[in-house]
């Protein structure tokens, strides 16, 4: 009898052993490859998938994925979140709302499509390589926000629109808002409301070119008439810049933007799309030429996340500090500093000027744009 029980579980265990052995292996994760969309903006590569399209094939924020083009360009361990989470210049995938597909991008970088030569007719493909890996920086990085009015103490605070303060800066003269034109986010109407209210009559559009403003202001239900006023008169510098403020163009852009201000009657309002990262580097310029210190640059910039996401230094220390290092990238960068330098340490308004030389400016229109900014 117990020859026969041996026996019976030896033959279990090699047919359990023989079952293990023919399992089907599970399937990777992946998108196979897929066409991409070349977005003009931003300078991102679109991978022909919605979010909610990519995260049903299992794919979710905070994973490790792999990525390949069949131009030979693979990127092995590229993070995934919903924003712009990874150091300035890192490649990530990002699915950041509002957006309508999947980008392959470089953190505040070039266009990945021409720094990695994708055409339009490229397959993309991107494979989950770890779950969940960098899932901790997106739970710390990862906000959201409302384009519901009534979410917001005021108009104000809904348009993110205030005055730029800080250092020796003229006192109601240079204000900074979300774009009073551009409504995908429900807030070009206060904008425009706001900047009627305040006086503006110069303008320094950061995110669209003129043929970009020409296509929001055909479209239906387009109401932003004061702004559009100004447009006509020729009081709107159009840049069309994306966040890279370590490129040529931005450069080139904020100074030749600064330079025609001095040459306007104020009050002046400088805006992106929702007015955080890219009005927030063009800001922190302006004060540093002021003489503004770190502190004042950053409590500006930040008040942007005060305002959309309610995070502030004292009840969001975590994300606060994370947050901030846009600015204190920008910062050390326009000094010439390698990031993570303290920004107390800096030499900003001589950093600004570099910045601005830069761009093309000589010392003398340099020396124009200080002498409009500040009151002695």
């Amino acid at each position: 009898m117990k020859k026969c029980l041996s026996k019976i579980l030896i033959i279990a265990l090699i047919l359990s052993l023989f079952g293990m052995g023919c399992q089907t292996q599970k399937e990777p994760v992946t998108t196979g490859a897929r066409g991409v969309i070349l977005e003009q903006m931003y300078g991102h590569t679109y991978i022909d998938l919605t979010i909610e399209e990519f995260n049903n094939l299992g794919f979710s924020f905070g994973d490790s994925v792999d990525i390949s083009f069949d131009n030979g360009k693979k990127f092995r361990d590229v993070p995934y979140y919903s924003g712009f989470f990874s150091s300035v210049g890192e490649v990530l995938l990002c699915g950041y709302p509002g957006y309508p597909h999947v980008a392959f991008a470089t953190c505040y970088g070039d266009p990945t499509w021409k720094e990695y030569g994708i055409s339009e007719s490229a397959k993309m493909t991107v494979t989950l390589n770890t779950k969940g890996k960098y899932r901790k920086t997106e739970e710390a990085l990862s906000v959201s926000f409302s384009n519901n009015r009534a979410d917001y103490p005021s108009d104000a605070a809904f348009a993110n629109f205030r005055e730029i303060t800080g250092g020796k800066l003229r006192k109601e003269t240079f204000y900074r808002s979300a774009s009073p034109c551009d409504n995908s986010a429900n807030r070009a109407t206060y904008t425009d409301e706001l900047a009627k209210e305040y006086g503006i009559r110069f303008f320094i559009n950061l995110s669209e070119t003129e043929d970009q403003y020409k296509s929001l202001a055909s479209a239906e239900g387009f109401s932003s008439n004061y702004y559009n006023w100004y447009v006509i008169s020729g009081k709107v510098v159009f840049l069309g810049l994306n966040a890279n403020y370590r490129a040529d163009v931005y450069k080139k852009g904020l100074a030749n933007a600064f330079y025609t201000m001095t040459k306007q009657e104020g009050p002046c309002l400088i805006h992106c799309v929702e007015g955080k990262d890219r009005t927030g580097a063009a800001s922190a310029l302006l004060l540093a030429l002021a003489d503004a210190s770190p502190e004042e640059i950053i409590n500006d910039y930040m008040l942007s996340y005060k305002n959309f996401y309610n995070i502030t230094k004292k009840d969001t220390p975590e994300k606060y500090e994370a947050i901030t290092k846009f600015i204190k990238d920008f910062l050390c960068y326009m000094c010439g500093a390698e990031y993570g330098t303290p920004v107390e340490s800096l030499k900003l308004k001589a950093g600004a000027e570099s910045y601005l030389r830069d761009g093309g400016l000589t010392d003398e229109q340099i020396t124009a744009i200080e002498n409009y900014l500040v009151t002695y």
